[in-house]
């Protein structure tokens, strides 16, 4: 079997399993699990199959004339370079691991079948996009996964959040696609084609007309579907929905994607150096603001929410140094680790009962009670700390090494503005990146307090993917050697000035918030002792509270609140006691001072988008409809009014009474005869 035929089947096969299990769900129950595991574990077998036999050599392109437009021909084609083959591989090994996960962690769902059809249609469309050679053909996909990442964010629709998550993903995704789509299309006029070969080609030759709005309208799609600022704020928000679904969004597809489509397509941005610098300040502002939002998360899966997008500005900031091996190394890298992250989060609060850290910290013992999740998620947050040599050292100082290269002048694919953009906020973001990790890891499995709830162990089809994900976490960073020979073959081996600044950043955050952790522990300790004896000496002073005592409720309130407004918890834990009353150690808070409200609200960002543009648009559908009803509306029953009037007058003449016929024919006709005669009159005298 050719290698074109077995890229054909990688998309091919997901697709079919989620048809099926769409057909089969209700009438052979017993299927669906196989449904949707086998058919993406194929597509994975294949999909590194395709990358052997790809090797790393020349690209591996076919194409067929899909439909004849009349100007631009749209055409069904692949196009198999060394980014394409590493990428399906990535989301094929992930979404093999969500749907193996899911079987266990979903299991009394009632809406699985639909859940797992959904999950293997988005990685069916995912890998359509990796695959295809023609950008109309990956709209379709791109498309594709807009949808899916709708009906999964919701899938537990009976709560607003979840409605409201899924909503707020769809349309802030569709306000990146409208001008991603202007600029496919100006693209395409420009180049005459929409294969990827032939537009590399014009750009090559210098024929892109106007390659500065075509790379900022495409920006702008990347940035809603990769969550880059200003278009992140529906990340957040979608940890509404399973945890195996962010998983899958965060370190496989959807959010891979605009990264993937700017590597793909890098040769056109960096025609424009406005573009790139453009792209250099998104990332910055992105990797700064998530990891401050990070640290100030309550819910463990919104914090590795912030850390995706921290970590999609790497990829950018990589992009926008002109280095796309940097940033498909730190997407692969990445996609290992986080899957890992939110599979082992998904773990703990099946065993807590709660995603909040608060509630997390006065629970005694929880890492002894998951130690699978407990030792994997170390190892997780070890790489996304960047310590080595864990595989997010590799990665993430391969994206150091081309800003330090850009920005001292010895590249020209890109301003020397943009390299020192990227370095100072990568720098800088080390240091939160590992500061929000040590956090989250002291907050979840050192906590103090009750002991966390014993419920044996948990399943194998849970456990035994997160040890799965362990080892690339560990071990694939150390494939940097390797990995040239399937990207464009420039070194991605870490120099000693920016290892030593990224690992030191990552150090001073990590033993800073663990100082700072150890601080809030003591205090927390000491607190319900300084209640009580401020109690007893001022009984009757009761409007005058301490801090900590209203501290010493967020814990609780936090896990009543977790437990109330997520449908998740509900479904897949067991029955906990209540968590005790007490202050919780965040040393969140002493890190970022002033800035942790606002930081725990995302920077208000969602308030300023409602007054410039929630509020406007609802004000004017007020008017329209005020306009539609009273002015447009008063106008149609005006235009009936008047001859329901006259049917009316008409109505009344109709007695019945042939008396009043008679009587009112015969005075016509006397009126007619008079008026007959008149007028003769004044005829003949004229």
């Amino acid at each position: 079997m050719s290698t074109t035929t077995l890229a054909v089947l990688v998309p091919l096969l997901p697709f079919l399993g989620a048809l099926a299990g769409l057909l089969l769900g209700r009438t052979a129950p017993g299927f669906v699990r196989p449904l949707a595991v086998l058919p993406t574990l194929a597509a994975a077998v294949l999909a590194v199959l395709v990358a052997v036999r790809q090797g790393g050599g020349k690209p591996i392109s076919a194409a067929t004339e899909l439909t004849p437009t009349g100007s631009v021909p749209i055409d069904l084609s692949l196009y198999l370079d060394g980014f394409a083959v590493l990428v399906a591989v990535l989301v094929g090994v992930v979404a093999t691991c969500v749907q193996v996960y899911s079987t266990a962690y979903l299991r009394e769902d009632p809406r699985y079948p639909s859940y797992a059809a959904l999950v293997s249609l988005f990685t069916s469309a995912m890998l359509l996009v990796v695959y295809s050679g023609d950008l109309m053909v990956l709209l379709v996909g791109w498309e594709i996964m807009g949808i899916c990442s709708y009906f999964l964010v919701g899938h537990y629709w009976e709560t607003e959040a979840a409605r409201s998550a899924s909503l707020k993903a769809f349309l802030v995704t569709k306000l990146g696609d409208v001008p991603f789509l202007f600029g496919l299309f100006a693209l395409a006029a420009d180049a005459g084609s929409f294969q990827i070969t032939k537009i590399l080609g014009t750009v090559a030759a210098g024929g892109l007309d106007h390659p500065t709005l075509i790379a900022l309208l495409l920006l702008a799609g990347v940035a809603g579907k990769s969550a880059q600022f200003p278009l992140h704020t529906w990340l957040p928000d979608a940890m509404a929905g399973p945890t195996p679904v962010s998983a899958l969004i965060h370190a496989a597809t959807m959010v891979a994607a605009g990264v993937y489509f700017v590597a793909r397509l890098l040769p056109v941005f960096a025609a424009s150096q406005a573009a790139l610098v453009v792209m250099a300040v998104m990332a910055a502002v992105t990797m700064i603001g998530s990891g401050l939002a990070a640290l100030a998360q309550d819910d463990i899966k919104r914090v590795l929410a912030y850390s995706t997008i921290g970590q999609l500005g790497y990829m950018t900031g990589a992009l926008a140094v002109g280095d796309r091996e940097a940033a498909v190394f730190h997407l692969l890298s990445h996609g290992a680790f986080k899957a890992l992250l939110f599979l082992g989060a998904g773990v703990i609060i099946h065993a807590a009962g709660t995603n909040s850290l608060a509630a997390m910290s006065r629970m005694d013992g929880l890492a002894k009670r998951i130690p699978d999740a407990f030792w994997t998620m170390t190892i997780a947050l070890l790489a996304l700390a960047a310590i080595p040599p864990f595989a997010g050292f590799f990665s993430k100082e391969a994206v150091l090494v081309a800003a330090e290269q850009t920005a001292t002048g010895h590249s020209d694919l890109a301003p020397a503005t943009a390299g020192w953009v990227v370095l100072v906020a990568g720098v800088l973001t080390a240091l939160l990146t590992a500061a929000y990790a040590a956090r989250l890891w002291l907050m979840a499995f050192r906590g103090h307090g009750a002991a966390a709830p014993d419920h044996g162990k948990e399943p194998l089809a849970m456990t035994g993917v997160l040890w799965l994900l362990a080892v690339p976490s560990i071990a694939f960073g150390l494939a940097f050697g390797p990995l040239t020979d399937w990207l464009d073959g420039s070194g991605l081996t870490p120099t000693l000035a920016t290892s030593l600044l990224g690992t030191g950043a990552a150090v001073i955050g990590g033993l800073l918030t663990y100082g700072l952790w150890q601080r809030a522990t003591a205090k927390a300790a000491a607190a319900p002792a300084a209640i009580g004896a401020a109690a007893a000496a001022a009984a009757g002073a009761a409007t005058e509270q301490p801090a900590a005592m209203a501290a010493s409720t967020s814990a609780a309130t936090a896990a009543a609140v977790s437990a109330a407004e997520t449908p998740e918890v509900d479904e897949v834990t067991h029955e906990h006691p209540a968590v005790p009353a007490g202050p919780a150690p965040d040393p969140g808070r002493a890190l970022l001072g002033p800035l942790h409200r606002h930081a725990a609200a995302g920077f208000h960002l969602d308030a300023v988008y409602d007054r410039l543009f929630v509020r406007p648009v609802q004000a004017s559908a007020g008017l329209v409809r005020f306009l539609d009803r009273e002015v447009v509306d008063t106008y149609v029953r005006g235009a009936g009014l008047g001859p329901r009037l006259l049917g009316a007058l008409v109505r009344r003449a109709q007695t019945g009474n042939v008396q009043t016929y008679l009587s009112a024919l015969l005075a016509g006709a006397v009126v007619l005869a008079i008026a007959t005669a008149v007028l003769a009159n004044v005829n003949a005298g004229s």
